[in-house]
C-alpha cells in the first residue's frame, strides 16, 4: 500500500513540477553518487548563491516524492496523511500561478536499490549533474560494483551536462560518460583540479584551483578532509561553468561551515577536542576521516569507529581494510561500535599494533573514552546511522551538555528509534579505567564490552 501511495503522490508532484518549469526558466543542478552528495549540494548552494538566487534544502530530501517538494519549498508530510498532502498540492498550485523567485535549484538524487534513479526521469530534466563517486554503497541491494555504477550512470540519460569526480570514479565507469563530461579532482590530472594542498595544524586547508593549465584561484578553508575538499572542487567547477567571477566563487567557499555530523568541531571534557563525523560512514569517507586526525597536532588521538552499514558481501573486506588503515603511531586508542566493526575492523587494527576495545552500545563507548580525555586529546567519532548512532557516544564527552543539540538525529522521531533499537548501556563510571589491549588472537567470546 505504501508503495502505491508513493507512486500516486510522485505522479501528482511530477505533474506539478513539469508545469512549474514550463512556466519558468529554472536551471537545475543535481548531485548523485555513492558518497558526498549532501556536502557537495551544500557547497554548490553556497557558491552559486553568491551570484544567483538559489533554492535548496539542507536535509536529505533526495527520494522520488521529496525532490519535487524542494522546488515548491514544502516540507514532507506523512505519506498516510491525505489531508496534509491535499493541502501541499493546493499550495503548490499557488506557487505555479506566480513568478518563480529562484534562478537555480540544487538537489540531490539518492538511490539505494536498482531502478530508482530512472524513476526521477519521469518528471525531471537536469541541466548539470555532479557525479561524486562510484564506490561500494548499499551492497545488500546491489550484486556488485558494476550494478552500483549502472544505477548511478542512469542520471546521464536525463542530464544535459555531467561533472564527474575523476578520483572516485574508476576509469572503466568514466568511459561510459559523455565526451562532454567535465572532470574534477585532487589526486590525478583533471579538467579542474585542486592542487598545492597544505594543512595548517589539521585545522585549515590551503589550496589552488587549476583550470586550463593555469592557477585561477587561491583558496583556504576550515574544511579539512578530502571528501569536503572534493565538494568545494565540484562547486568551483560548476560556478566556473556558469560564468561566476573568481571573487564570487571565493566568497562562496568562505561562507561554507561544517554542519552537524560532518567534521563538526566540538569541545570535549578536560580540554579535549571532538571531530564529529557521525552523519554516516562508508569506506572512502572513513579513510578520509582517519587521514584528517592523522594530520592534526595533538598530545593524544583517539578514534571511535562504528559499523559501516549496508555493505553486504563487501562488509568483511571493507571493515578489515579500515582496521588495517588504523595507524598505531597516530592513534593511542580505538573504540569500535557494532557487529562488523567489532568482528572485522577491531582485530585488523589490533594486528597492526593498535590498542582496541569493542562495544555494542555507543553510550558505553563514549563513557569509556570519556575517562581517557585529557588536555589536548583529539577524538574522531564516525559511523553509520542505523543501529550504530555514534553521535550518542559524543554526548558522554561534551564539555557543554547543551551542545548535544548540535548533533545529528536528535529529534523526537530519531530518539524514539534509538531508544527502541540501541542496546542499553552496560557500564557505569569507571574513573581512570585502563582498557585491555584487543589482539587479533583473542577469541571472539572475549571481545566483548564491559
Amino acid at each position: 500500500m505504501k508503495s502505491s501511495l508513493k507512486k500516486l503522490v510522485a505522479k501528482i508532484l511530477g505533474w506539478q513540477l513539469k508545469r512549474l518549469r514550463k512556466k519558468n526558466k529554472i536551471f537545475v543542478v543535481a548531485v548523485a553518487g555513492s558518497i558526498g552528495k549532501t556536502s557537495t549540494k551544500l557547497a554548490l548552494a553556497h557558491v552559486l548563491g553568491q551570484t544567483y538566487k538559489v533554492r535548496y534544502q539542507e536535509g536529505n530530501y533526495n527520494d522520488l516524492i521529496s525532490v519535487p517538494l524542494i522546488f515548491f519549498s514544502r516540507s514532507l508530510p506523512n505519506i498516510y496523511n491525505p489531508l496534509a498532502w491535499a493541502w501541499t498540492f493546493l499550495r503548490n498550485e499557488a506557487v505555479i500561478g506566480k513568478k518563480y523567485p529562484y534562478q537555480i535549484v540544487v538537489i540531490e538524487l539518492g538511490t539505494d536499490a536498482p531502478g530508482q534513479m530512472q524513476e526521477f526521469a519521469s518528471y525531471l530534466q537536469v541541466d548539470i549533474a555532479v557525479l561524486t563517486a562510484i564506490v561500494p554503497e548499499h551492497m545488500a541491494n546491489f550484486a556488485d560494483l558494476n550494478a552500483v555504477a549502472a544505477e548511478e550512470l542512469e542520471i546521464t540519460k536525463f542530464t544535459t551536462k555531467i561533472f564527474a569526480n575523476k578520483d572516485l570514479i574508476p576509469p572503466e565507469y568514466l568511459g561510459h560518460l559523455p565526451k562532454t563530461t567535465v572532470t574534477y579532482g585532487i589526486k590525478q590530472p583533471a579538467d579542474i583540479q585542486m592542487t598545492n594542498i597544505s594543512w595548517e595544524g589539521g585545522e585549515q586547508s590551503n589550496f589552488d584551483i587549476v583550470y586550463g593549465g593555469i592557477i585561477f584561484l587561491h583558496g583556504s578553508h576550515e574544511q579539512i578532509t578530502e571528501p569536503q575538499l572534493y565538494s568545494i572542487c565540484a562547486a568551483v567547477s560548476v560556478g566556473t561553468e556558469l560564468d561566476m567571477t573568481t571573487s564570487a566563487i571565493h566568497e562562496g567557499i568562505k561562507s561554507l561551515k561544517p554542519v552537524s555530523g560532518r567534521m563538526q568541531h566540538l569541545n570535549g571534557l578536560s580540554g579535549s577536542f571532538i571531530l564529529d563525523d557521525t552523519y554516516n560512514a562508508s569506506p572512502e569517507a572513513m579513510i578520509g576521516a582517519l587521514d584528517t586526525i592523522y594530520r592534526m597536532n595533538a598530545s593524544e588521538k583517539i578514534a571511535i569507529l562504528g559499523n559501516m552499514n549496508e555493505l553486504g558481501n563487501y562488509s568483511e573486506k571493507e571493515h578489515k581494510r579500515i582496521g588495517e588503515y588504523c595507524d598505531p603511531h597516530e592513534l593511542s586508542f580505538i573504540a569500535t561500535i557494532g557487529p562488523d566493526a567489532n568482528k572485522y575492523l577491531a582485530p585488523a587494527a589490533a594486528a597492526r599494533g593498535c590498542l582496541v576495545k569493542t562495544f555494542d552500545s555507543p553510550v558505553d563507548a563514549g563513557r569509556f573514552v570519556k575517562e581517557r580525555l585529557r588536555q589536548g586529546t583529539v577524538v574522531l567519532v564516525k559511523g553509520s546511522q542505523n543501529n550504530v548512532f555514534a553521535e550518542e557516544a559524543i554526548k558522554e564527552m561534551l564539555a557543554l551538555p547543551a551542545d548535544s543539540v548540535k548533533l545529528v538525529r536528535q529529534s523526537k522521531y530519531w530518539m524514539r528509534i534509538k531508544h527502541k533499537n540501541l542496546p542499553k548501556p552496560t557500564i557505569q563510571k569507571q574513573p581512570h579505567a585502563k582498557p585491555e589491549p584487543h589482539t587479533a588472537e583473542q577469541p571472539k567470546s572475549e571481545q566483548k564490552s564491559e
